[in-house]
Parts: C-alpha cells; sequence; structure tokens
C-alpha cells in the first residue's frame, strides 16, 4: 500500500510533466500512510496513447519502512488504463433499414384506418424492429419509429463500449499474480526493468518522479508496439 501510494504520486507527476489534466476521483489511504486503491482522469494531447502502456502489474522489491527486521519484501500492485467514455456517434445508413407502411390497427375511431399511416422499420444488421401508429400522419409515424429505433442502437452500442471497457480492465489487472508482470522496481538494486521490452533504468528515485525517465520509457514501450503493429501488417498482406 505504501508503493501503490508513491505509484499515484509518480503519476499525478507524470500528468504534471506532460502538462496533462489530472483530477482525483477516489482515493482510499490506508492507517498506515499507504494507499488501499485510488481512481483519477486524467485528460491531455495522447494522453491514453501514453498511459496504457502501464497498464498492469508492477512488482516492487525493497525493505519496507513497516519491516523492523530488514528483509527484503516482494508485493504487486495493479494499474488499470481505461479510455474516457466518449459521445458515441450513431449512423443509421438508409440502405440498412426496410421501411413498411400499414394500416394502423385497434382503437382509434373513424380515422385510425383510413390510411397506411402506421409504420415499421427494421434494421437489418441488428434485426432490431420499430414500429408507431399512434400519429394519424405517416411521416410523424415514422419520424417516432426512426427515434425509438435510434435510441435502442444507442443502448446497444452503449452496452458493447460497457463490456470492451469491462474486459479491457479484466485484461489488465489479470489476476495479480507476480508472473503477469509488466515491470520490477527494485529498490536495493536502484533499478527499474520493463519485462516487455527487457529495458532497465538504474535511477529508481528518479525514475519514481515521474518526468522525462518514465517518459523515455513510455516512449520505448510505444515504438515497440508500433514496430510490431508494422510487422503485424508486413506478415498479413503477405
Amino acid at each position: 500500500m505504501l508503493f501503490t501510494s508513491e505509484m499515484f504520486d509518480m503519476y499525478q507527476q507524470y500528468a504534471a510533466f506532460k502538462r496533462w489534466h489530472f483530477e482525483t476521483l477516489e482515493y482510499f489511504p490506508s492507517e498506515l500512510g499507504g494507499l488501499r486503491h485510488a481512481s483519477a482522469s486524467i485528460g491531455g494531447p495522447e494522453a491514453y496513447k501514453h498511459m496504457k502502456f502501464e497498464g498492469g502489474v508492477h512488482r516492487v522489491q525493497r525493505v519496507p519502512k513497516t519491516e523492523k527486521q530488514g528483509r527484503i519484501h516482494t508485493s504487486t500492485m495493479t494499474v488499470a488504463i481505461l479510455p474516457q467514455p466518449t459521445e458515441l456517434k450513431l449512423v443509421i445508413h438508409p440502405k440498412d433499414l426496410r421501411i413498411d407502411t400499414k394500416r394502423a390497427s385497434g382503437a382509434g375511431g373513424q380515422h385510425v384506418n383510413t390510411t397506411d399511416s402506421a409504420v415499421r422499420i427494421v434494421h437489418l444488421p441488428t434485426g432490431i424492429i420499430s414500429e408507431c401508429q399512434q400519429e394519424r400522419s405517416q411521416l410523424k409515424n415514422r419520424e417516432l419509429a426512426m427515434k425509438k429505433l435510434r435510441a435502442r442502437l444507442y443502448s446497444m452500442h452503449l452496452e458493447e463500449e460497457t463490456t470492451k471497457r469491462h474486459n479491457a480492465r479484466k485484461i489488465q489487472v489479470g489476476t495479480k499474480g507476480r508472473s503477469e508482470k509488466i515491470r520490477t522496481y527494485n529498490f536495493p538494486q536502484n533499478r527499474v526493468t520493463d519485462h516487455r521490452i527487457n529495458a532497465s533504468v538504474h535511477d529508481l528515485e528518479r525514475f519514481m518522479q515521474g518526468d522525462c525517465l518514465l517518459d523515455d520509457l513510455i516512449q520505448s514501450l510505444k515504438d515497440y508496439a508500433d514496430y510490431e503493429s508494422l510487422v503485424e501488417m508486413i506478415a498479413a498482406e503477405d
């Protein structure tokens, strides 16, 4: 929990270094000055593109302040980085719709069955059906049916996005097992090692300040990810 507190501070300092917006959303400290868990909102140019590489299990090796015998402890803490949910851009293509008109049925007096005013819209890609016959005007019923369809599609997309974000968090959090570690912070050896690119930084105190050393490592991870994507694209073309 003490290390978790230091990590949270590191990311706050990194956000300041990048001139990003950083807002603490929740913060649950422990009795000994550590941090149980916390969340923050970070915003700024390419914030997610940089921060996504911090998602995963971070391992620390050191003698904690609470250790009386001077023994080195190994602990882990987990970071999850999620993109902010944005307003969904919902585009409905006319070719994806089948629109049928028919005479309204049911109660409604002498006017209800005189014209084909009822509208039934089928969204072909999803099979979602929206119907409206409450107005006498076919145009008005079509407008209302489209509004209902749009709301149902929006709700469906929103659910998908929420599920994706939940899965993204599950992947990043994992089981918190030490075997899933992405980075080790070894205090006795004054070394930070990122296991994904097998890179080490030999100035741990400076690294934890969240400035250029952390930024350089994240840039190396970005470069490696770009290289992997390029290799995948070339392989797919072959």
